[in-house]
């Protein structure tokens, strides 16, 4: 199968996503780059071709093949694109998952991909006990980490195997890999992709609309078993030659700032929890430390107070967008010198958008309406979930299960997940609408509202308040509160009740789950 240094933007007919990836590096000679930086050490594009040459050969040594399934639960090190492109190139399709879960959560996983092997780091395996004992589809489980010694370390099954690999003859609208969906608003579905999908995305989004290059140093806070960070930190810098920065830890502010300085990357991707959370530290780093020209934010949307209190102290903008697992990026953002912050921008090339009433049809200028998308990387559909697939692939049209209106110059502003919204006498409010409100104060430091019934059965609104550090939850800052959102909004999207917590109930991609808070 040979390799395109240049391909088109679909890809089509033969095509395998991990032996373009890698290969369109080597023949544009960066085999002496550097692809990857972990924790521990430093990975040229050569190495890395090695290193998913040989993590193939170790799943095809165990028995896997072609069509087979892998559950992948790895933190962020150079084992994951290892094993993930690996995987890829020998036709097996891997399905990372979210290295946060429960017990039960990795056994629904095993149980509903039928994997016939797991790829665990080693932390993480405790977490797996149960689930392996009883997952009967599952042959082989193999531990990431150098200290790891028994006959289940990856790193000795991948130094026994042999270090070149032909791609198998896959075609780009096969099955790739799978990602599960996030979980905020329940069961997580299995989130089938082709071959063709990461590419796309890297050339419409990366390249197209961040105008990202060979010359970036990236780094994603968004881990790579989701959506949005497999591509910032996979997808992304090898399609395009670029260099990328991996942190296996949690992505707290100090471990995010040690990394800014030290490193100097220059391009960064989080999301709104994480940039409040930067801010709330009682001392930022000099932007002269940083080599910072571009942040991205995805997940949820991000509050305007804090785009524009990051921007004024670091100088960069963060570009505000949408994506999906469904549609395995982001389709919906700002753009480098066009920010418009309490906006998600306009659709990326590519993509298209619209916005639609229950009826179907469109809704009028300025309304609210659920949005579809229609673009080249949306999911082949669920795994095993024909109501769920009907319900959201329609034909050429992904439903997102977000409410938007476009504002009279364009731009997309959010309305908060089509499930969240509140019928307040008789009138649609938008949960985010009050949460971003209530964010502007320099008490809060995050917000969630959810509905609530008064003593008549009535729906009004209450929110959930995390106070800035130093700041004391009390009935006067309360009443300041439900005052300040009545200033900015109409006075019947006031919350009618707060309550103080230390934190929101979230996914590991930083969702806010108001299921919890309803419940």
């Amino acid at each position: 199968m040979s390799a395109l240094a240049n391909p088109p933007t679909t890809p089509r007919g033969d095509y395998n996503a991990a032996h373009d990836l890698i290969t369109r590096n080597l023949l544009a000679g960066r085999g002496a780059k550097l692809a990857y930086i972990d924790d521990t050490g430093s990975y040229t594009y050569a190495v890395l071709a090695q290193r998913v040459d040989r993590a193939a050969n170790a799943l095809r040594n165990l028995g896997l093949g072609q069509e087979d399934r892998i559950l992948l639960a790895l933190l962020d090190t150079i084992d994951f694109p290892s094993v993930f492109l690996g995987a890829i190139k020998l036709g097996i399709v891997p399905i990372p998952v979210n290295t946060l879960l429960t017990p039960s959560d990795y056994a629904f996983m095993l149980r509903d991909s039928r994997a016939k092997a797991l790829v665990v780091s080693a932390p993480l395996l405790p977490a797996f006990h149960a689930a392996i004992a009883a997952s009967p589809a599952l042959k082989q489980v193999l531990v990431a980490g150098e200290a790891w010694r028994d006959e289940r370390a990856l790193a000795a099954h991948m130094a026994a195997a042999a270090s070149t690999c032909e791609p198998a003859a896959t075609t780009a609208d096969e099955p790739c890999f799978w990602l599960y969906s996030s979980g905020s608003t329940g069961t997580p579905k299995g989130t089938v992709h082709r071959h063709a999908s990461p590419v796309q995305t890297a050339q419409l989004f990366a390249r197209d609309t961040l105008g990202l290059g060979e010359s970036d140093l990236i780094f994603s806070a968004a881990k790579l078993f989701f959506a949005y960070g497999l591509g910032n930190a996979l997808s992304f810098p090898l399609a395009l030659g670029a260099t990328t920065l991996l942190m296996a830890e949690r992505p707290t502010p100090e471990a995010v700032f040690k990394r800014l300085i030290a490193h100097r990357p220059t391009v960064f991707c989080g999301v709104p929890t994480l940039y409040a959370a930067m801010l709330a530290q009682p001392e930022l780093p000099d932007p002269a430390a940083l080599a910072l020209r571009i942040c991205t934010s995805a997940g949820e949307a991000l509050p305007a107070a804090v785009g524009r209190r990051f921007s004024q102290h670091f100088g960069v903008e963060i570009l505000d967008g949408i994506g999906s697992t469904e549609m395995l990026h982001i389709f919906l953002s700002n753009r480098p010198g066009d920010v418009r912050y309490g906006t998600t921008g306009k659709a990326v090339t590519g993509y298209r958008v619209r916005l639609v009433g229950e009826d179907g049809q469109p809704v009028a200028a300025g309304e609210l309406g659920d949005l579809e998308i229609a673009g080249p990387t949306s999911a082949q559909g669920y795994w095993n979930n024909r109501a769920g697939s009907q319900a959201t692939f329609r034909g050429e049209w992904t439903r997102s299960g977000d409410k938007y209106r476009v504002d009279a110059e364009g731009y997309f502003v959010y309305g908060g997940r089509s499930d969240d919204m509140l019928k307040v006498g008789g009138q649609y409010v938008s949960p985010f609408e009050v949460e971003g409100a209530l964010a502007a104060h320099d008490a809060v430091l995050e917000a969630a509202v959810v509905g609530f019934a008064d003593a008549d059965g009535l729906t009004k609104p209450k929110a959930f308040i995390v106070c800035k550090p130093g700041v004391l939850p009390s009935a006067a800052l309360a009443a300041d509160l439900k005052q300040h959102v009545k200033l900015l909004l109409a006075p019947h999207k006031y919350p009618r009740w707060l309550e103080f917590v230390d934190e929101l109930p979230k996914t590991a991609t930083g969702k806010i789950q108001r299921f919890k808070l309803r419940a």
